[in-house]
């Protein structure tokens, strides 16, 4: 099979309010001025307002069924990870043609089903969240793309739900002042909400387990919250590791310390595979003013307040805790504009050659691939099923 002969579908996502596509008309037109064949479902951009016209436009072909798009297409292209479809009552990997690659966020190392159906169903899983931290993937990197969004939008969230204004004002009743917010975690997510915080005239400081991102805080405007640290906090991707109980603690009493002066609380802090590590229990809660907010991006993980309840807003000792869920689908025209740059990159990089071969020595193929063929390739997914 020739490159040119691989059909690309992109299906309607039917993960519960997700308003995102997996590829604008836009990176649709690159694919198809090449050669490419490119399916959409009918709609699949509506909600992120990519209209069926453009994609027509784009050179695609508009399929009016999922069912349809999964039978004609060998390369299919989500954005959120595979799940049961109710309308066909079928599984979306098992949707997939036998040998055909799926290019998303998989999830693998907590949905441990899909990679399953992967392997039973002999695909080529090329999960989105794998792709390594390095320079020659900067253009692929989907989870900073996802976490920028998060990161502005946590901001504006906390924003309206805080009964007082974020920045310094001098008024006729005298001096406002400005909001006090703690970002922990100083990742992509959290420097993008520390320089909106600060953009908004809030006064903003920030901790991570990383002494490396203190000067990226630190330029942004914030105070960087300083403690202790070991040396081999970050694997050789950029990720963060998984802390000790003894470490977590401690950084618990640092983050709790500044609580009693705290407004806003932006929590962040994601281990790569894991739950979310637990850094804010309900004793820290009560430390805060009431009014208080507290926006944790880690909620789909488990949270990483002992209060958050995922998707919900919690009122307890007069703070409010919301744990949003797929927060970038309440930006869904950027969002789905970055991310199909950078799964069009990662297809691009896949499928190198002039045929459908994949290079299996390529360090960004190697480290995102989860099966190739329905043979089990990833270290990492196999390290965690052991678990």
């Amino acid at each position: 099979m020739q490159k040119k002969d691989l059909v690309i579908g992109v299906p309607k996502e039917i993960y519960q309010n997700c308003r995102c596509v997996a590829m604008v008309p836009q990176v649709v037109q690159t694919l198809t001025k090449s050669g490419q064949t490119v399916l959409i479902q009918k709609d699949a951009g509506k909600k992120a307002f990519y209209t069926n016209e453009a994609y027509l436009d784009a050179g695609a072909k508009l399929i009016d069924s999922a069912g349809e798009l999964y039978a004609e297409a060998n390369v299919i292209i989500k954005i959120r990870p595979p799940l049961f479809n109710p309308e066909r009552d079928q599984h979306e990997l098992d949707m997939l043609k036998s040998h055909a690659t799926i290019m998303s966020f998989l999830s693998p190392t907590l949905e441990k089903e899909n990679v399953r159906k992967l392997e039973q169903n002999k695909l080529t899983g090329f999960a989105m969240e794998l792709i390594p931290r390095i320079s020659r993937a900067q253009s692929m990197d989907a989870l900073s793309s996802l976490s920028t969004v998060m990161g502005y939008r946590a901001v504006l969230l906390a924003a309206n739900h805080l009964g007082k204004f974020f920045p310094l004002l001098m008024t006729a009743a005298g001096t406002v002042r400005p909001a006090n917010v703690l970002v922990i975690g100083a990742g992509v997510a959290g420097l993008q909400a520390i320089a909106v915080a600060h953009r908004l005239g809030a006064k903003v400081e920030a901790f991570d387990t990383r002494l490396a991102v203190k000067e990226q805080v630190e330029s942004l405007g914030a105070r960087f919250i300083e403690m202790e640290l070991p040396e081999d906090m970050e694997t050789k991707y950029g990720y963060a590791k998984e802390a000790s109980e003894e470490f977590i603690k401690k950084e618990m009493e640092i983050i709790g310390s500044r609580f009693s002066r705290t407004d806003v609380v932006i929590s962040t802090a994601l281990v790569y595979g894991r739950k979310a590590p637990r850094l804010i229990n309900e004793e820290m809660v009560k430390m805060l003013q009431p009014g208080s907010v507290i926006i944790d991006l880690a909620a789909e993980q488990g949270g990483n307040c002992e209060l958050t309840r995922a998707g919900e807003t919690v009122h307890k000792y007069d703070v409010l805790i919301h744990g949003p869920k797929d927060l970038p689908s309440q930006l869904p025209l950027h969002t789905s504009l970055m991310y199909s740059k950078n799964v069009y990159n990662a297809f691009q990089n896949l499928y190198q050659a002039e045929d459908d071969r994949i290079d299996l020595q390529d360090e960004i193929n190697a480290n995102a691939l989860v099966t190739y063929k329905g043979e089990l390739v990833s270290e990492i997914v196999k390290k965690s099923l052991l678990e």
